[in-house]
């Protein structure tokens, strides 16, 4: 499900508003009021110039934000209306050692009756020495479910269920930094998800159609990233171990563990290769809700999120970043993945394989608005997001 983060065309239509003449590099301070103004251009000026100008740091605002945003048209949600407001923040102007924090609130609503609240972000204190690491959102979403694991995910549309979703839940790590490069601390998630009116109820096999999953856990991270949000050199290793046990208002009792590999290399002048694996492995009474999936706006990005899921999961991509002109660039990627009960039963022929194009535009510096196409087996998608993939 491409529900994530506001996606579509829009970004075609703001992207042209910002390829005018008028580019970062020129003056673009707004024109003496006792002056008459030959520059201005109408409502239509000032958004080339708002446009042009949201890149350019400003080390003397304590709180940055830009906005983005309009009507689009997506597969799955149709045509709607999206916003996104991306922002940098730092608590001390004085601070120039510090990365400053940075945020992305997303909002969006279309015809099919889907409609989305999120926001996500790192906010670092002073010398990076703390990290706070988060992304809740809620949404309602008409989408499918086709069961539990590779060949129910494999079937035709004609065997999927359809219903309606309703959500609301996030993830907190609060890492510290207790080496260079290498941060710990625990990691909580939310999660209340329901299910309304399926078509075909027998397809969840006698599972709740309600679930609610209150998880805590230890996340440790060594990571060498220039950045977060569009990393173009350094590394990232990640594992993260959560439990979700009963008595927590859980209904369910299970584990999760959660291991990601990133690195990312210059290979030629505005030329960076990113590579991700990432796996996800479940034990005990794991709910259909919480098993590990992929596709959307991070993983798989040619497949529906959440047609795939099983016990365990694990998927791989590569991906060529590359700048083109000034504030654009492009991205062509290769990837992988499958689902399936337990280790011992991964099977290479059961590996859905991916391609993918994008476009990118740097819409504050180190976030880029993306759109990208990723083309999978029997499956595509669109999408439309905030800052880069991983």
């Amino acid at each position: 499900m491409i529900h994530h983060l506001v996606r579509s065309a829009i970004i075609i239509i703001s992207l042209i508003a910002a390829a005018s003449p008028l580019t970062a590099g020129q003056d673009v301070s707004l024109p003496d009021t006792a002056a008459p103004s030959h520059r201005s251009g109408g409502l239509i000026g000032k958004i080339k110039r708002y446009l042009s100008e949201s890149n350019e740091p400003r080390p003397s605002k304590k709180f940055d934000i830009s906005f983005i945003g309009g009507p689009h048209y997506a597969s799955d949600t149709k045509f709607g209306i999206g916003l996104v407001a991306s922002g940098t923040y730092t608590r001390n102007l004085a601070d120039t050692l510090t990365p400053r924090s940075d945020v992305a609130l997303t909002a969006d609503v279309s015809t099919v009756g889907f409609y989305m609240l999120g926001i996500h972000g790192n906010h670092r204190t002073m010398a990076d020495r703390v990290r706070l690491v988060y992304d809740f959102r809620f949404y309602s979403f008409p989408t499918y479910y086709w069961g539990i694991g590779y060949e129910a995910g494999n079937r035709g549309d004609e065997y999927r269920s359809k219903y309606l979703e309703f959500s609301f839940g996030g993830n907190l790590r609060v890492l510290s930094r207790v080496a260079p490069g290498v941060y710990i601390g625990p990691a909580f998630g939310f999660k209340w998800l329901r299910a309304k009116k399926p078509r075909k109820p027998e397809l969840w096999e006698g599972q709740k159609l309600k679930t609610v999953c209150l998880g805590v856990g230890l996340s440790l991270q060594y990571d060498t990233r220039d950045n977060l949000t569009a990393p173009t050199r350094g590394l990232l290793l990640s594992a993260e171990q959560r439990f979700y046990p009963r008595f927590m208002a859980s209904p369910y009792s299970f584990a999760s563990t959660e291991i990601t590999l990133s690195g990312y290399y210059s290979v030629w002048h505005g030329g960076i290769v990113a590579s991700r694996i990432h796996a996800m492995f479940s034990y005990g009474k794991v709910p259909w809700s919480m098993m590990p999936t992929f596709g959307g706006s991070y993983t798989m990005r040619g497949y529906y999120e959440g047609r795939y899921r099983d016990y365990d999961a694990v998927d791989l991509t590569v991906e060529l970043r590359q700048n083109i002109y000034g504030r654009w660039g492009g991205a062509v990627w290769v990837g992988g993945a499958s689902v399936f009960p337990r280790l011992d039963k991964f099977s290479l022929g059961k590996v859905l394989p991916e391609v993918g194009i994008g476009l990118r535009w740097e819409f504050k510096k180190a976030s880029n608005v993306r759109l990208d196409y990723g083309l999978g087996r029997h499956s595509s998608g669109f999408v439309f997001s905030i800052n880069e993939a991983f």
